[in-house]
Parts: structure tokens; sequence; C-alpha cells
């Protein structure tokens, strides 16, 4: 019984966090591979999203949109204010039907399930002197248990006035959905053959329809069969007409049928200029009745009060020279909030094979080879996922590798949010210590990746980045406990009902709290470290190498001829594929981590850890220059072994030798530091007037072939290096310190000038930016860790 009240007591501080953060973030726009799309934090369980066509023609209907797709031709969409507990306002831009469409969400917190909601859908045109005529539909679709129905009464021609659902599920209970029109939508649309429609003209249309479990996510082609059907019915005796069909805006409606057993409703409007409808969901438990000033209201105070945090949170530097302040904050806020609107909750199974090797890696893996009952691509059992997403139009899914800087992000935003999201991660840990690199979980994920990238290996690795969310987080606890004074225990107090929080948003730094969740994550986390050091070790004696360690060297296993995804830097050189090669980027990344394993260490009281882990550092550092300086090229290198098994150099200047500068491993005083800054600003190298680029101008592969990591700039990458510069080298006592100042301030401001002007030529912030021209490349929005220009421009490292 002491025993049991003993780890109450420890982890009763994480206990009250995990019960405010369900309260404030059960619900949020977690499908950001829609434009709008809202569900909770519930593997199964309520899901809405909003479709919407212009009615213009017949052919817009083909062109409807739903999921964010590049090939949309939309101008532009952007969350303009965003925070997750409270909600934000979403621009989308869609230049082709002259549309301007403003979606509004505002939580209400209260009761005792994840509290109520309101949405506000807006539209108006882009260009007054061009027709602007949309048809919107927004949808509710009920997954696993629960029940869903549509209390208004039914009617053949469409319904006037508010339209209600109600439902339950185990986890939401009971809860009412209401959608609700502004009066100034009255009007009728006016079209060819507006009379022989008329007791259908200005009514709201609505389907319910029965989808089988797992598909509600096919919501629009369920929804758009029902509309072409209808409407290939009402067209027929049209075919001849001589004075055409009838407008489109009479013909794509719902049938205006609700089927026994639905689980899909779907809702829809039909408007000629400006629009406005308001959605309501009110859960029983929280006695809240939502109206249209809840968004009046609201969503004023929400932007005010946002704006006020953002200057507090991201103020800008008192030497700032650069474009318009207001605009570059304004464009900094739009980062930030695209990148919180853009964590998604991902729930299902994941393919994993455990046979598959190449064959510079089968002698390692013999073992699991002869496995029978490990063999081929099999699926998980499902699992959970709260994730920030990289691109919401072309990586609406979980990257390991992207996570780590997403979270540096995060974290310095909404500390708790950030630690949320790391814990899922945290939890996908599996009994080996292994996480695949992409988490493609459940058929709707996997509907957006080839086939040929759907499998995931056990034995493969990537940068395992969430280490610097780790330290970030002992970072910001340190600072606070610095700051506010004496803790729960210096007061002598207990921990229970006396216990005191701070606001919602800052929980998990209070020293309690934050010794009970780094406890939490402790073990996992070093089962992790274990397997990186496990499977990913290289050889070193096996060829003769010297070094002061004969244990810390690695490689990147499941590379190919040509690429080496694993790395994370897909396409960049490297030697042709070898047992005995080692990677200058892994080695470097290990060196992080057992930095980070030593802070949790000593922050947990595992004392005897925390200095086995300094060892390890210190031999994995000695290393580093050991086995991978390069004397006479003066940089660090990849190694690889010949075909007389010597061991040589593969040097290819560019991001990979400048791992132990980005990573902060070398000392202010290290004499290698003068080649690398040498070769960092040399324009025929890696400097160009807008950032880093990932490999020398100079090299004969430079810009060639996919041209991945081949020359453009990564913003990540060059974050790295603005924030050991700032942190270490421009910072501390050594003979390059002008120099790294000097750099600093230059590389700053070329990255923070090139990406605002390109979102304010195209309206997007890119995956990566052409080294020649600046122009952005390739995905977007990507929202991902290009937003660490935020932090890089309030110099938050």
């Amino acid at each position: 019984m002491q025993m049991l009240q003993l780890v109450l007591w420890c982890f009763f501080p994480l206990l009250v966090a995990a019960k405010l953060e369900n309260d404030t973030l059960l619900w949020g726009p977690y499908r950001p591979n829609l434009y709008f799309g809202l569900r909770p934090r519930i593997p199964q369980s309520l899901m809405t999203g909003l479709m919407w066509f212009g009615t213009q023609d017949y052919q817009s209907i083909g062109k409807t949109r739903h999921a964010c797709d590049q090939g949309d031709g939309i101008t532009n969409y952007t969350w303009t204010e965003y925070d997750a507990r409270e909600g934000g306002v979403q621009t989308i831009n869609d230049g082709p039907n002259n549309v301007k469409i403003t979606t509004e969400f505002f939580k209400v917190a209260g009761g005792n399930h994840g509290g109520s909601w309101a949405a506000r859908i807006k539209g108006e045109p882009i260009n007054d002197a061009r027709p602007s005529r949309i048809s919107t539909i927004f949808y509710f679709g009920m997954e696993g248990l629960g029940a869903l129905d549509m209390d208004t009464e039914e009617d053949e021609n469409g319904l006037d006035g508010e339209v209600k659902l109600s439902g339950s599920t185990p986890e939401l209970d009971e809860f009412t959905i209401r959608i609700v029109d502004d009066p100034s939508n009255s009007a009728p649309v006016t079209g060819n053959y507006a009379s022989q429609f008329e007791k259908r003209n200005g009514k709201t249309h609505f389907l319910g329809q029965p989808v089988p479990s797992g598909n509600i996510w096919q919501a629009k082609e369920v929804l758009l069969q029902n509309i072409i059907k209808r409407a290939q019915d009402i067209l027929a005796p049209f075919k001849d007409a001589t004075t055409g069909p009838p407008d489109p805006s009479f013909v794509l409606q719902f049938s205006n049928e609700a089927y026994t057993g639905s689980n899909l409703y779907a809702i829809q409007k039909i408007f000629d200029g400006e629009f406005q409808f308001d959605v309501f969901f009110e859960s029983a438990s929280s006695k809240h009745h939502l109206s249209a000033s809840t968004i009046n209201e609201g969503i004023p105070a929400l932007t005010s009060a946002y704006h006020r945090r953002f200057q507090d949170t991201f103020p800008f530097p008192s030497d700032y020279h650069g474009p318009n302040q207001d605009s570059m904050e304004k464009f900094s806020k739009a980062v930030t909030s695209n990148l919180m609107a853009g964590v998604g909750y991902f729930y299902g199974t994941s393919i994993v094979n455990r046979k598959f090797s190449y064959e510079w890696d089968e002698e390692e893996n013999a073992e699991s080879n002869n496995d029978e009952g490990a063999s081929g691509a099999k699926l998980t059992e499902p699992r959970a996922l709260l994730t920030a997403t990289p691109s919401r139009s072309f990586f609406p899914r979980g990257f390991y590798w992207d996570e780590g800087f997403h979270l540096l992000h995060i974290g310095a935003w909404d500390s708790d949010f950030s630690l949320e999201i790391l814990r899922h991660w945290i939890d996908l840990i599996d009994s080996d210590g292994w996480v695949a690199r992409e988490q493609i979980l459940g058929e709707e994920a996997r509907s957006k990746v080839p086939a040929e990238f759907q499998t995931q290996v056990p034995n493969y690795a990537n940068p395992p980045t969430l280490t610097m969310a780790v330290t970030a987080y002992i970072a910001r606890v340190k600072k606070a406990a610095a700051s506010s004074g004496p803790s729960v225990h210096d007061l002598g107090m207990e921990l229970g009902s006396q216990l005191v929080l701070k606001d919602s948003s800052s929980s998990y730094l209070e020293p309690e709290t934050a010794l009970s969740f780094l406890k939490s994550i402790y073990g996992p986390l070093k089962r992790h470290y274990n397997w990186f050091r496990s499977t990913q070790r290289g050889q070193i004696k096996q060829y003769g190498r010297v070094a002061r360690s004969r244990t810390e060297g690695y490689r990147w296993r499941g590379r190919s001829e040509q690429h080496v995804l694993t790395s994370g830097m897909d396409d960049y050189p490297r030697g042709p594929p070898h047992p005995g090669e080692l990677h200058l980027d892994l080695i470097s990344w290990m060196a992080f981590f057992s930095q980070t394993m030593k802070d949790i260490a000593e922050f947990v009281g595992e004392n005897d850890d925390a200095a086995s882990f300094a060892e390890i550092e210190q031999a994995i550092l000695g290393n580093v220059d050991d086995l991978h300086w390069n004397q006479e090229r003066r940089m660090y290198c990849d190694l690889n072994v010949d075909s007389d098994d010597e061991s040589y150099h593969v040097c290819h200047a560019g991001y990979l030798s400048m791992f132990p500068l980005l990573l902060g491993l070398l000392p202010p005083t290290a004499e290698h530091l003068g080649p690398m800054l040498d070769m960092l600003r040399d324009p025929d190298q890696l400097w160009s007037p807008y950032g880093l680029r990932s490999l020398s101008a100079s090299h004969p592969e430079f810009g060639q072939g996919e041209n991945y990591w081949k020359g453009p700039i990564w913003i990540q990458m060059n974050y790295l290096a603005l924030r050991s510069l700032f942190k270490v080298y421009a910072k501390e006592e050594g003979p390059y310190r002008e120099r790294a100042q000097q750099i600093y301030h230059e590389l700053r401001k070329n990255i923070i000038n090139n990406v605002f002007e390109e979102y304010q030529r195209t309206g997007y912030v890119w995956e990566q930016y052409d080294s020649t021209t600046g122009k952005g490349m390739r995905s977007h929005p990507f929202t991902g860790w290009t937003s660490l220009v935020t932090l890089i421009l309030a110099e938050t490292y």
C-alpha cells in the first residue's frame, strides 16, 4: 500500500496535467490533410469536413475542394491565427472559383467530455466583376461505437432554417450539432429554368448515408456520387433542349434523403456572392448553448489575445532592420499558426516488413531473415499518433526526422502541447526500441503515399531529432524554475489537494510535473538509444582503423545504391554501399543523443547512467575526429572501404561535412572550426545570398539528378547552423568568435529575407529554396520545419 501511495504521489502532477490537456486539446483541426476538418483526439469517433465546388458550370464539380492538393490551383490558404487551446482563423483564396473562404473555429471549454465548439464558414468574391457561385457541403461522420441522427424533420425539397443532429459516443457522451444560416443568405439563386426548380431553390439540402466502418475518410466520393447520379436523371430530358440545360445550381444538389442506419450526414448550401453559416457542436455535459454571438465575441477576443501573446513569445530583436515589421510579423504569425493547425491525429495500422534488407545488410540480419514468422510485409495492430505534419498538401502524416524540429517551434509557443505530441511518439517505441521513420497509420494516410514507400523496416533508423525537443524542454524547465521562485517542496507543501498549477499552457514546467514526465519517458527513450547503438553500429577494427574508441562508429542501414533515405538527406552523394562504411552525420547525431540522455539522467537522478552517457559521449566525440577528419581536404567526411579492404574517406562538401558544427559538437577553440567556417562562407561552396546550400556549388553533382539534397537550401539545416553560431561559436571565447558573429548576422538576414519575399510573391512557404535564384521549390505550403524562420527571426534557439 505504501508503494502504491508513493507511485501515485510521484505521478499525481502528471495526471493533473494530462486531465487539463484532454479538456483543452481534445478537439481541433486534427485532419490537416483537409482544407477544414475537425475531429477529437479519439481513435474512432466523430469526424467532420468541409467541401465546396463552383456552380458557374457543370465541370466545376469535378474539381471539388476537400483534401489539400497542390493541383487544385488554390491561390493560397493559411491560418492567420491559431492556438491549439482556443481555435483560430483560416483564409482560403480559391482563385479558379473566385471565392475567398474564411473558416473560424472557436472552442468553448466545460463539462466532462472535452467541451463544445463553434465554426463559422464565410465566403466572398475575390473579384466583384466575376461570378462567385459556390456550393458548400459540411459533413459529419461517425466511426466506431456511437449513434448519429438528424432531428430536423425531412423534406424532399430541402430544409428551411436551422438543421439539427444529435448523437452520442462512449467518449463524447451525448451531443447536439446545429447548422445555422446567417439571415443575409436568404435570397434564392437565379439562373436558367429557375421557375421549374423554385420548390428547392434557396433551401438547405441534405443526405444521410450508411458508410462501412473505416471509410468515412472517403466521404467526398460517397457524397458526390449522390449528387451526380441525381443530376444525370434530371438532365436527361434536357439533352436536346435548344435553350441549354438548367443552371447547375438547380441540378447539382443532394437527393434530400436520410437512409436507415446512416453514419454519414452532409448538409449542402448553395450561394451566389457573399455567404455565411455557423456550425455548433454542443456537449451535453457542458450546459453551454452556443449562438452567433459566441463567434462574434469569441473570435475577435481570440485574435487580439493571440497577437499580444505572439509579441511576448516571439518578440522582434531591438536591432531588427529587415522588411516592414508589421508585414513580417503577420507572416511570422501565419507560419506559426499553420504549424500548430497542421497537427493531426491519426489512428490505424501500418505496414512493417521484418525480413527485408539490402545485400550489404544481410550478414548481420541473417537471424531475422531466417525467422519465418517475421517474413514479408504485414499490417500491425492499430496505433494512435498526435503529430505535426510537414505539408498539409503533400506530406500529411508523421515523420520522425521532421518532428524534432516541429517540436522546437511548438514547444516555444505551447510547451505542454509539444509534450503531448512527444509523448505520442515515445509511446510508439516498441519493445526493441525501434520507431518507424514514417508513420503511415490507416488507409487514409496510405492513400497519399506511393506504394514503394509504405512499408517500414525495423532495422532502419532516422536522425533522432526528438532528442532536440527533450533538450529544449529541460532548458525551459530550468529557466522557469530560475525565474519563478521557490517550488512546492521549497514551500513545505505536499502534493495533493494543495497543489496549485500555473495556467494550463505551462503545467509541465512545474518542477514536480516535469520530473514525473521525464521519468515516464526515460525508460523507453533509453531503450530507443540502446537500439540505435546496437543496430546502427559500424565496423572499426575490421579495417585497421585507428581511433580512441574501438566501438563508437556508426552507419545508416537500409541504403540503396543512390539513396540513403534513412539519413534524411535522401540523394546526398555517398560512397558505394559497403558493410564497412561509416557515416559522419549518424555519429554526430549519436553524440547529441548521448548528451540528451545524460541531461535526462541527471534530471531524474539516474547518476550512474548519467556518468555512463557522459563517457560514451566523450568516446564518440573523440572518434568524430579520429575517424572522420580528413587533414588533406580539411573537412569531415564519411568513411568507406575499397576493393583491397582499405579504409578511405569519402568527402563531399556540403551539409554532411558541417555536422559537427551544426550540432555544436566542436568546442569554440577547436582547430578544425576555422576551415569549416571558411567552407561555410565560401560563395563557391555552401554560401548563397539565400542561405546555405546543401551541396557545394563546386561539386560535380551540384544540381544534378533529382537535385533534392544536391544544392537546394533547407531551412532546418540553416536553423541548426544559426543556432550553433548564436549559442556557441559567436558567443563563447575563441579564435573564431568574431568571424562566427559576422557569418551569423549575414546568414540570418539572408534566410529571413528570402523566405519572406517568396511568401509575399507566391503566398506560400516552401519545402526548399533554389540556391541560385532563391525561389521556392517542391512541396507547398510546407509549414513544417520551414516555419523555423519564426524562431530565427526572434532569435529563439
